[in-house]
């Protein structure tokens, strides 16, 4: 038997990951969790009202929680980027960027999505010198600044609120004509005096000199098409992260989220997937994304017992 052997490898820190690793301890899996950051894009969340039994919580200290329950039945987590993932003969073979290698007989892929790009020009350049995709990590530094939020989901409208708190004004800019995130935060929105809503325009440009000082918008904004801002938040959503699917032939949908069946399983034998990743999640919750994680650790200790 090799070196680094367990019965299942869960990819991911997320809330589908923590959940599958909460689920495979009680069903007495030996198993690893491995994931570059705690809580994935949950972590990102500046407020959370909708998750059951908390009435309000940063999404930080929602997946803090998440981590401290996992860790408790004592499942080794490694923080770090999985490289590579192999089939070979009847185990998968895991390898991390410093060559330390895992085998597993099943593996949960619970992978997450990441930001989406505006794709303009100076959205690079400027990525870490006013260009940022996490507010509620940035938000302190722009304390009586000006700022833009790009969006017009529920991360651009908590971003949006959450600079309010700090920034002298926040233009909250929405290619659409009408926001598309839930009531009850456009409603906040629209009360907020620091927060200017434009619609139905696009950024063409992002641009500076050391930091960023401007943004070039495709329609004019009060007679100008150069809106000054020290600072520009893109919540334009996520995409799902699939580099190791590709790894496996993992079978994906039109929109490249993995398929799964009702089970969770892949189209691979001994693999399964859980949370955002997946074709099944259309809510995109944190609740969902649990949920999933503790029906594919059922589904993998069904698939281990077999074995």
């Amino acid at each position: 038997m090799p070196e680094n052997n367990y019965d299942l490898i869960i990819i991911g820190t997320g809330a589908a990951g923590l959940a599958a690793s909460i689920y495979a301890s009680r069903y007495k899996i030996n198993h690893l969790v491995i994931g570059q950051k705690t809580g994935g894009l949950a972590a990102w969340s500046h407020m959370i009202e909708n998750y059951p039994g908390t009435l309000t919580i940063t999404g930080q200290d929602l997946m803090n929680k998440f981590m401290e329950h996992a860790k408790h039945y004592g499942a080794p987590v490694i923080e770090s980027q999985v490289l590579e993932v192999k089939k070979e003969n009847d185990l998968f073979k895991v390898t991390l960027p410093d060559n330390k290698i895992f085998w597993a007989k099943a593996l949960v892929l619970a992978l997450g999505t990441e930001r989406k790009k505006l794709g303009v020009p100076g959205e690079q350049e400027f990525w870490g010198r006013g260009v940022t995709y996490c507010a509620t990590c940035d938000a302190p530094l722009y304390k009586n600044r000006t700022v833009a939020v790009v969006g017009g989901g529920d991360s651009a409208l908590t971003a949006a609120l959450l600079l309010a708190s700090y920034a002298q004004k926040v233009y909250l800019i929405h290619r659409r004509d009408q926001f598309a995130g839930q009531e009850m935060w456009q409603h906040k929105v629209a009360e907020n005096s620091k927060i200017v809503s434009i619609f139905s325009t696009n950024i063409l440009e992002i641009k500076g000199d050391k930091v960023v000082k401007e943004l070039i918008l495709d329609r004019p904004y009060e007679n100008s098409t150069s809106l000054p801002v020290n600072g520009v938040f893109i919540e334009i959503g996520s995409t799902p992260s699939i580099y190791l699917t590709k790894q496996l032939n993992i079978d994906l949908d039109d929109h490249q989220y993995i398929k799964v069946d009702n089970n969770n399983q892949t189209n691979l034998e001994g693999v399964f997937a859980a949370g955002d990743v997946t074709n099944q999640n259309h809510l995109k919750q944190i609740l969902t994304a649990a949920s999933q994680g503790a029906v594919a650790a059922y589904s993998a200790y069904k698939f281990l017992f077999k074995k």
